[in-house]
């Protein structure tokens, strides 16, 4: 109320008479008393209401955040001739599962082609089982003497977390 004076006084100073242009807002909301209906013949009737009242309502929800992963996995190697590497490498979750043993990590795929020669010369292992924020224990092995043209190779593999069956 004083807000509404202290805005008053200050509009009357401002424009030196009172602006009927700007509304005054209401301290209330508005509560309907009647409500209007239209017939099937197209008369509008009035009907009173008995009572209005203000309805306050408590709501909580639970909210569950999915398993998602958060990292970015970029692996880099050399081989040199007929040399096989095993090169390990880990996935950060957004948070620790809430009960072990029931998610595993899915990969597009999990044996690559790096070079296209129709030669199976990459694979991924991953473990089997999600239980903590970062997952360990996945590598990817890499057999030399399956690649057989020179360069600079690319493959890009999509990694999501499954519920294991």
């Amino acid at each position: 109320m004083k807000f509404l004076t202290i805005f008053y006084l200050i509009s009357l100073v401002t424009f030196g008479k009172s602006r009927s242009s700007i509304p005054m807002i209401p301290l209330l909301p508005a509560i309907p008393v009647e409500k209007l209906e239209e017939n099937e013949n197209g008369t509008v009737t009035t009907r009173k209401l008995l009572s209005t009242g203000n309805l306050e309502i408590a709501l909580e929800a639970d909210v569950i955040v999915p398993l998602e992963i958060i990292s970015d996995i970029e692996i880099k190697a050399l081989i040199v001739d007929d040399e096989n590497l095993k090169i390990p490498f880990e996935v950060e979750l957004n948070k620790k599962p809430e009960r072990g043993g029931i998610y595993k990590l899915h990969f597009s795929k999990t044996a690559l082609d790096i070079d296209d020669d129709g030669v199976i010369d990459t694979e991924i292992f991953a473990s089997q089982n999600i239980d903590s924020k970062i997952v360990k224990d996945n590598y990817v092995k890499i057999t030399g003497k399956n690649i057989s043209k020179e360069g600079t190779h690319h493959k890009r593999v999509y990694i999501t977390v499954e519920v294991d069956n």
